[in-house]
């Protein structure tokens, strides 16, 4: 098994090494190096304490480097709540830094700082995330290069917009890019390291690229809606019945007293787009907010592979999530869903007109139109 690989850390910062065999504090922590043995060697000094995980590991080593470290700390850290870990780094750090260049005590955290605190909160807790979703979120680091050496709580709107405005890559990349940026203002504002969250002002305003789906058959769904005590099939068949994309699904409001959703982010139509629930899919979502708590509570790539091993299990082709945003199109079309409306359900622009001008729509008005989508398995003809 291929040892996951650590960030390195400064020359003289001292050092974190993971030692051999099953312990409970694999990692032991290092001051600098700075003695000579009579050969001219800096052998390892003793250590400064072992602790369960890296990161805590750093957070001594900061500690030691800012002044504020002492013996026993490393248990003070393991009793922290999540995120505070995080926090102390970032404090003994600025405290580092303001020492090394003479900054005044109010200095801001730049983006890359703050990044580097959230990626260590992400994905050196101990959670399992995939190497794809590190690779995905380092990329869309890289992509705001412009933004790396800025003050994070003096970033405006027009700052966001610019980078994605001016990404030249595909639709997925802006998407990874914007979808970090909801991250970190989460994550920032959850530690007062910005004033609002500005994520939520900005938008792609590109065309999707050309993105070739497969809707399910009526004759799929009707297969598919006898399977719905499997969680990823219960989900893709509450997917088909609005325009959603995947991802929106992680953040998504969800009102069952009103009966409606709303989420997405992705493009500037369809930001916060409202959606009346289905009442052939109304049980489905409660039963699954009810016991999970979202209705979509893994990663994309996560969700896919259970769906596709779900459909196997069913007899179903292989489809991907975004072919439920297809099928509802489609139903939309084949149940006489007017032209306009089904735009607005989807996110889409009509004509050169936002859903925020036409929003006036009112959700009723929109409940009667997605109602008429009845299929066969539905009313049993």
């Amino acid at each position: 098994m291929t040892r996951k690989k650590t960030p390195r850390l400064p020359n003289g910062y001292g050092s974190i090494r993971k030692l051999s065999g099953a312990r409970r504090n694999p990692y032991a922590v290092y001051p600098p190096r700075t003695q000579e043995d009579q050969d001219g060697r800096r052998p390892y000094p003793r250590a400064l304490c072992y602790v369960p995980t890296w990161t805590v590991g750093l957070a001594v080593l900061t500690a030691y480097q800012a002044g504020t470290y002492t013996p026993g700390m490393e248990n003070d850290l393991l009793r922290e709540q999540p995120g505070r870990i995080e926090e102390r780094i970032f404090a003994d750090y600025a405290r580092i830094r303001r020492t090394l260049l003479d900054e005044p005590e109010d200095v801001a955290p730049t983006f890359e700082e703050v990044f580097r605190l959230f990626w260590a909160d992400k994905y050196e807790t101990g959670r399992q995330l995939s190497p794809q979703s590190r690779a995905s979120t380092m990329a869309a680091f890289r992509n705001c290069a412009a933004l790396h050496s800025r003050p994070f709580r003096d970033l405006r709107p027009d700052d966001l917009q610019s980078i994605l405005d001016g990404c030249e890559l595909k639709h997925a990349s802006l998407e990874l890019i914007h979808s970090l940026f909801r991250q970190m203002y989460r994550f920032a504002e959850a530690r007062e390291l910005c004033d609002r969250d500005y994520s939520r002002t900005v938008a792609i305003k590109r065309p999707e690229d050309d993105e070739h789906g497969v809707p399910f058959t009526e004759e799929e769904l009707a297969i598919l809606w006898e399977h719905t005590d499997d969680p990823a099939i219960e989900l893709a068949v509450i997917m088909c019945f609005f325009g959603y994309r995947i991802s929106a699904y992680h953040d998504m409001t969800v009102n069952l007293r009103e009966r409606w959703l709303q989420g997405g982010n992705k493009t500037e139509a369809g930001r916060d787009l409202l959606s009346p629930i289905h009442s052939a899919v109304f049980d489905l979502v409660k039963r699954r907010i009810r016991r999970d708590g979202a209705l979509l509570t893994v990663s994309p790539s996560a969700f896919r592979k259970s769906l596709y091993g779900a459909l196997t299990l069913a007899g179903v082709a292989k489809h991907t999530p975004h072919d439920c945003k297809h099928t509802f199109s489609a139903l939309c079309e084949r149940y006489g869903v007017s032209e306009n409306d089904r735009k607005r359900l989807l996110g889409h622009k009509i004509g050169n007109v936002t859903n925020d001008v036409y929003g006036h729509r009112g959700l009723e008005e929109l409940r009667q139109e997605v109602e008429k989508i009845r299929p066969a398995f539905l009313t049993g003809k």
